[in-house]
């Protein structure tokens, strides 16, 4: 717990130094929430510490920032920011495959993407996935145009995906079409600092990759 309280309170400290007041106390929310949850063996530092980055930027642009937000029964967002009638939500992804995918990595974390962007999407007016410059998110095609420009078969070949991994409940073909990607965080922790990268270009870089 000392450990934990220390590096969370560290990295805030940094990334707050010559903020105003409002800054900090929203920063200090955050942080006393994650030392609350890390309380409650519900977090880790590494992903903490992605989140506090991630706070910091949204708080920079005016957003008040909640962590680990019960969206519905089974679905828990990792940042929940508001602004004014505006929602956006941030999922961090790390690449971590459990051991029982050692054999189809890629696939169940493919399935991942494309469930939470079907997902938690619908509950925000900005949904953004964040990624350490560690990882590469394996971002479906079609989330990189709008749902009037998607084709079926592509829904499909998503739909076909995700239920391999997401049967209970199933993620669906409307979620799938209606799924919205707005942009992406590259987190630098150690700078304490977010890049965002907007989905068009981040399927540039890395589509070729991703398609192998």
């Amino acid at each position: 717990m000392e450990r934990f309280s220390a590096d969370v309170n560290t990295l805030s400290n940094k990334m707050t130094a010559g903020e105003p007041p409002e800054v900090v106390e929203r920063m200090s929310f955050v942080k006393q929430r994650l030392i609350e949850l890390y309380k409650k063996n519900m977090v880790k530092i590494n992903h903490s510490a992605m989140e506090l980055v991630c706070a910091k930027h949204l708080i920079h642009y005016g957003y008040t920032v909640d962590v680990e937000k019960q969206l519905t029964d089974i679905l828990v967002c990792d940042l929940y920011a508001t602004k004014g009638d505006g929602e956006a939500i941030v999922e961090i992804e790390t690449g971590f495959i459990p051991p029982e995918h050692a054999l189809d990595p890629l696939s169940y974390y493919s399935a991942r993407i494309a469930s939470k962007i079907s997902r938690f999407s619908k509950f925000a007016n900005l949904f953004v996935l964040a990624t350490p410059p560690v990882s590469i998110l394996p971002i479906h095609r079609t989330f990189g145009r709008p749902p009037r420009d998607r084709k079926y078969v592509e829904l499909e070949q998503v739909k076909l995906l995700c239920d391999k991994y997401y049967r209970n409940p199933p993620v669906s073909l409307n979620h799938i079409l209606n799924g919205r990607l707005h942009m992406i965080y590259i987190i630098n922790i150690d700078d304490g600092k977010v890049i965002e990268i907007d989905v068009e270009s981040y399927l540039q870089a890395f589509g070729n990759m991703m398609s192998m």
